[in-house]
């Protein structure tokens, strides 16, 4: 890597000039795949041609197609993006790091949330230069969403947005040695689905030895849908597009037509007689297999993989505080979310009304909602891991409580993201409609929770106990920092 005002590296498809600010340098919108256009939307990404030249890295480029999403009250534009900016060629990655770069540094490669159909590497969100600053080499990257990357279409391959995810791994394990990253000490971590996808992937054989460590933030490691809820889904797109479900039909359709169909998705009770739907009907998208990443786990898969799995202590909050719902809720929403998630919803929720004397009929419901998204698959991630000595597996909640919205947003869905990134004064996330609220956020919290995940890439341990199922060690993070033992064991138990 020279070291000129504008950084110019050689990878195995070719050149790309970057762009240098202070210590740091960006290099966007390199590709990983080749553009998946066509047919080939619906097969497994393959390799980008190479390139004369030295080719723009200073500009983001486009994102997968998707509808924009808007969240209420609530400014998610930081989370989300704007939406999309269109091109073919999205299959990209964004790679950031520092200026005096040795290529032995750690690696981080982040996989964005979005609920499987929106969401990019262009959401400020996921600026990598406190990482760069830091001495760390941050990779994002775009993947396949909606019916391209999800639908779960008889003579396509399935999972073809992970597949991407796989890909972008193995192109980071050819190139980022030239962006003075350690190829062997990779660290994959996603958010929300990136976090479900990277429970996915660390079941997945074809990724075997291409990371080190993972980090599963809000995701789950019981999120997949089955087959046959997916076929669900999949009839329910053909009939609103007037196509046969096969591949060939829905090859021949524009993006603009997928794009719209999959916003219309909305409302498919996904319930069968032996499975509840992971996601409670907020997404007809996820992960399609036959058994559940926390499965796979459990029987080995991913046991030389260092884990760090977390949740936020309020994550249900999102989908109720800025559309209204929260204020409002009755006792029979808090028994219909109970039902949707639960096989004994009325055991469930007696559970939580007894671990939480004088909750509001909204505290309830957000908490049976979050921990049938993400709680109840996070520990089942952990608990998997943990039964493996090869590595270790550390366990956190994330419980700053945001102000916005009249202080009822909370410790919600995403509030840990710009700590993460070190990104917590961004004026874009702070105010009262924003997702940090109108007050000053704790002096040092994003400092101390950014190191905390660097330090689990460089080393694999984050600084305090690892998790088992004996104590089930979880670090509390707030202003203060406190490690607590089986956080809401009574609640943990009900879905067991």
């Amino acid at each position: 890597m020279n070291h000129h005002p504008e950084p110019v590296v050689t990878t195995a498809q070719g050149a790309v000039r970057g762009l240098r600010r202070g210590s740091t340098l960006s290099f966007l919108n390199i590709p990983y795949a080749a553009p998946p256009s066509g047919a080939g939307r619906f097969a497994p990404p393959r390799p980008h041609e190479p390139w004369d030249g030295v080719r723009d890295a200073t500009v983001p480029g486009p994102n997968a197609p998707q509808s924009e999403r808007r969240l209420g009250e609530i400014d998610m534009t930081p989370y989300f993006g704007t939406g999309w900016s269109r091109g073919e060629d999205y299959l990209t990655v964004n790679v950031f790091t520092p200026a005096t770069g040795t290529g032995e540094l750690p690696v981080m490669v982040f996989v964005h949330g979005g609920g499987f159909v929106a969401g990019s590497t262009r959401a400020t969100l996921y600026d990598g230069s406190a990482f760069a600053r830091d001495g760390v080499v941050l990779v994002t990257l775009n993947y396949r969403l909606g019916i391209a990357g999800f639908l779960d279409i008889p003579g396509a391959p399935a999972n073809r947005g992970l597949l991407d995810v796989v890909a972008a791994l193995r192109w980071v394990r050819e190139n980022v040695s030239a962006f003075g990253g350690d190829p062997h000490n990779v660290t994959l971590f996603g958010q929300s689905a990136g976090a479900t996808t990277v429970g996915g992937v660390l079941a997945t054989p074809e990724a075997d030895g291409l990371f080190r460590r993972a980090i599963v933030q809000s995701g789950s490691g019981l999120g997949a849908f089955t087959p046959e809820q997916a076929a669900r889904v999949t009839r329910a797109a053909a009939l609103a597009l007037g196509i046969e479900p096969h591949v060939d039909a829905f090859a021949g359709l524009p993006d603009e037509r997928l794009v719209e169909a999959a916003s219309g998705l909305a409302g498919i009770d996904l319930r069968t007689e032996t499975h509840a739907d992971p996601l409670i009907g907020l997404s007809t998208f996820s992960l399609v297999l036959d058994t559940q990443p926390a499965a796979s786990v459990a029987a080995g898969r991913a046991a030389g993989v260092d884990l760090l799995v977390g949740t936020n202590t309020e994550e249900g909050n999102l989908y109720l505080v800025p559309v209204g719902k929260y204020a409002t809720s009755t006792a029979a929403d808090v028994d219909e979310a109970a039902a949707r998630a639960h096989p004994d919803p009325a055991r469930l929720v007696e559970t939580y009304r007894a671990s939480r004397p004088g909750a509001s009929f909204g505290q309830l419901r957000s908490a049976v909602m979050a921990d049938a998204l993400f709680g109840a698959g996070s520990r089942a991630l952990a608990g998997a891991h943990a039964a493996h000595p090869r590595s270790a597996t550390y366990a956190y909640e994330f419980a700053w409580r945001s102000r916005a919205l009249d202080g009822e947003l909370g410790a919600t869905h995403g509030v840990e993201l710009p700590f993460v990134f070190d990104l917590a004064d961004r004026p874009e996330l702070n105010g009262p409609a924003a997702l940090l609220g109108p007050d000053e956020v704790p002096a040092d919290l994003a400092a101390r929770v950014h190191a905390t995940w660097i330090r689990f890439a460089r080393t694999g341990d984050p600084g305090w106990d690892p998790y088992d199922t004996d104590r089930r060690a979880t670090m509390r993070i707030d202003a203060e920092w406190s490690q607590v033992d089986d956080p809401r064991g009574l609640e943990r138990q009900a879905w067991s």
